[in-house]
């Protein structure tokens, strides 16, 4: 996928966590016209199902049906990965590189201890690239300071109380069909891998019941919940809903 400036950027500790958690939101900015990619810090290789070439090719099926401008693998260690100076460079390198107006990110704390840490190390790799004194290359050109307007975190699979909510009601469908595409991590009844919390049959009714109760919040049909790090600027009071 070409390199070009985005208007958002989705980050993801693990390739399927945008998908299952904020890909509704990218779906419908990117049905308006926007410029949306995900860069996923690991290649999930600890997953108990699948491969890393396997998950790849599902990356890239997801991206195709949600639109996705770009998405990238910065392969960090997946379970392992800390907040090191090279694993701060890598994510503000690609900061730099797609210049994204906002940023979303995993969860501020999950079930899972890397969505947690893939949260604060975004976050702290977000201001740092706005400094500066930080040199980062891209092919051997000194890259160009960029922070983002904003960086809103997606929740995940433990309850946390959003601070706005996206209507993702039309977006449900091709949401359904790009979390769908990573078929070696979710229920299939005829493999014979062995059997986890999301791959249970369970699952994806979990992810329903969310959007749903995230949707009733705002009274529509199905809604995606994020958290802020500052207060939202408003400009009109009468466009909200």
């Amino acid at each position: 996928m070409a390199h070009q400036k985005l208007d958002i950027l989705a980050f993801a500790a693990h390739p399927d966590d945008a998908e299952l958690a904020c890909s509704g939101t990218l779906i419908k900015h990117i049905k308006q016209g926007l410029k949306v990619g995900i860069v996923d810090l690991t290649q999930g290789d600890l997953g108990t199902r699948g491969s890393i070439e396997i998950r790849e090719q599902e990356a890239a099926a997801s991206s195709a049906i949600m639109g996705l401008t770009a998405r990238e693998n910065l392969k960090m260690a997946d379970g392992f990965f800390t907040e090191s100076d090279e694993n701060l460079k890598r994510i503000i390198y690609a900061i730099r590189k797609y210049q994204p107006e906002v940023i979303l990110v995993n969860a501020i704390s999950d079930r899972h201890p890397d969505h947690g840490r893939g949260s604060q190390i975004v976050s702290r790799a977000n201001f740092l690239s706005g400094l500066v004194r930080i040199e980062t290359k891209d092919n051997g050109v000194i890259q160009k300071p960029w922070r983002p307007k904003n960086i809103y975190h997606y929740i995940q699979f433990r309850y946390i109380k959003p601070d706005f909510v996206v209507d993702i009601s039309n977006e449900w469908e091709t949401k359904l069909k790009s979390i769908k595409a990573f078929k070696s991590q979710f229920h299939d009844p005829n493999s014979d891998e062995p059997e986890t919390l999301i791959a249970s049959s369970k699952f994806i009714k979990y992810i329903e019941a969310r959007a749903i109760e995230f949707g009733a919040s705002i009274e529509v049909e199905y809604g995606e919940g994020f958290t802020v790090e500052k207060p939202l600027g408003v400009d009109n009071l009468i466009s909200l809903k």
